[in-house]
């Protein structure tokens, strides 16, 4: 009896240990800094059209230390499923000049950036798809700044 007691506290202390060590993984992949495969032709010539693996850090956004020039992550307003890698343009308060179409520079518009949102647009404008199609993006939305690329290794560096 002795002997199934020791074996059961064994068990439920590596349990423990197991579980303690899942927490922090957690909150150090939703809080701190987490890693996403960015694909696609928007990032042209800052990240690769085959896939990069950066890391975003989850604080920046959350003290207000985000500007123009940043690369983040956000939740795609349009389909809140899908995360999208953009820059910031312009944050509140900046006057933006812009047009739909690249190619026609003559269709241009302007608009002053809202309180609590930025203007995103991706480094390739003749495809992405980003504030020029669906206003400026809700702060809210951001869900961390990319800071470095990981992958492939003969790119691996700050971003930014």
């Amino acid at each position: 009896m002795r002997q199934w007691r020791s074996i059961a506290k064994e068990a439920m202390d590596r349990a423990s240990i197991i579980v303690k060590f899942l927490c922090l993984l957690h909150v150090t992949d939703a809080y701190v800094v987490s890693s996403n495969h960015v694909l696609g032709p928007s990032m042209l010539p800052t990240l690769n059209i085959t896939g990069d693996v950066v890391l975003v850090e989850h604080l920046s956004h959350r003290i207000g230390k985000l500007g123009s020039g940043d690369l983040v992550l956000v939740r795609s307003p349009l389909d809140p499923n899908k995360t999208l890698t953009k820059r910031i343009v312009a944050v509140e308060g900046d006057r933006v000049t812009f047009s739909l179409d690249p190619t026609r520079s003559f269709s241009s518009r302007s608009l002053v950036v809202p309180k609590g949102h930025v203007w995103i647009q991706g480094d390739n404008l003749y495809v992405s798809r980003d504030s020029r199609h669906f206003g400026p993006l809700p702060y809210g939305l951001i869900e961390g700044k990319v800071f470095m690329r990981v992958w492939p290794p003969n790119s691996f560096g700050l971003l930014g």
